[in-house]
């Protein structure tokens, strides 16, 4: 196992995703998804890009912030440049959502103007704040709804002009979310970069034997402050987390490569084979041999 400086070392932005998602000539994408289908769950993440989580079928559950909200059909999440967010599934149920990601020079040019001065800048800066979440009771769903869907089919017929309507719809959307903005606070603080590192630290090592008192240490936390804190921050126990991420590696290994059960299961941290079956069972309902072998039975 890595020691704690060097675990210390490796901070940086393992989950700072820096994927570049689109043609920097038109920087929109949209990515239709589906949980746990695709992938298990989305870890919690951030980015420089900006991302609307858009719910076309099915339930379960977005986190925005340090916020989780049950998602439903029609549901709508956004995720500002910096601002932590993450997927998984309602008791295996099926959800299936649009990706909407795309750089903020899309609507800004990276020009100094005053539009830049009066409502970008500032967005970005967390002065003005916007509800991460719009569910079907939100006064500006329907428009806001609307401007997706219409973006979604230009974007699948693509007749001539098509990118200046989806230009157009966006500004409408953010038109929209402006008029209804609020002041906001500064979004970073010490806990969210904390709690940044920490995720940084579980994509790099999770591996490794990740301890309680060894992340408690990285924050300058006591262990019994740094479980109260997690929990607190996620939503959910560390060793929770921890585990949870491993079995989605896990399943994806399966998927994707011939390799052995054992190996997939030392690979991703586990060091004892029928712990890893029964905590694979628990998770996906199969055994990891009937997963690799089965589609997951998915239900609406």
């Amino acid at each position: 196992m890595k020691n704690l400086e060097n675990i210390q070392v490796n901070l940086a932005s393992a989950y700072h995703e820096t994927k570049r998602h689109s043609d920097t000539m038109f920087a929109y994408n949209v990515y239709p998804c589906t949980i746990p289908q695709d992938f298990p769950f989305v870890p919690m993440h951030w980015q420089d890009s900006m991302e609307i989580i858009y719910v076309k079928k099915g339930t379960g559950f977005v986190q925005v912030d340090l916020t989780t909200f049950e998602a439903e059909s029609g549901d709508i999440f956004l995720a500002l440049p910096g601002h932590i967010h993450g997927l998984r599934s309602k008791n295996h149920l099926r959800m299936e959502y649009e990706n909407i990601i795309f750089d903020p020079d899309f609507l800004s040019g990276g020009s100094i103007d005053l539009c830049s001065q009066k409502f970008w800048q500032p967005l970005f800066c967390g002065k003005i704040s916007f509800p991460v979440y719009i569910g079907k009771d939100h006064p500006l769903h329907q428009k806001i709804r609307d401007c997706l869907d219409t973006s979604d089919d230009l974007c699948s017929r693509q007749p001539t002009g098509y990118e200046l309507g989806v230009k157009g719809n966006l500004f409408l959307v953010f038109s929209l979310l402006f008029q209804n903005a609020s002041p906001g606070e500064v979004y970073e603080d010490k806990r969210m970069e904390k709690l940044k590192s920490v995720l940084s630290v579980i994509e790099t090592h999770f591996d490794k034997k990740l301890t309680v008192e060894t992340m408690a240490g990285c924050c300058g936390y006591s262990a019994s402050h740094f479980m109260r804190w997690f929990k607190e921050m996620t939503g959910t126990s560390f060793a929770g987390y921890l585990i949870e991420f491993r079995l989605a590696r896990a399943a994806g290994e399966l998927k994707n490569t011939n390799d052995t059960v054992l190996e997939i299961a030392e690979r991703t941290g586990f060091d004892n084979l029928s712990n890893f079956n029964r905590l694979f069972k628990k998770k996906f309902e199969l055994t990891p041999s009937q997963f690799r072998k089965q589609e997951t039975v998915l239900v609406y």
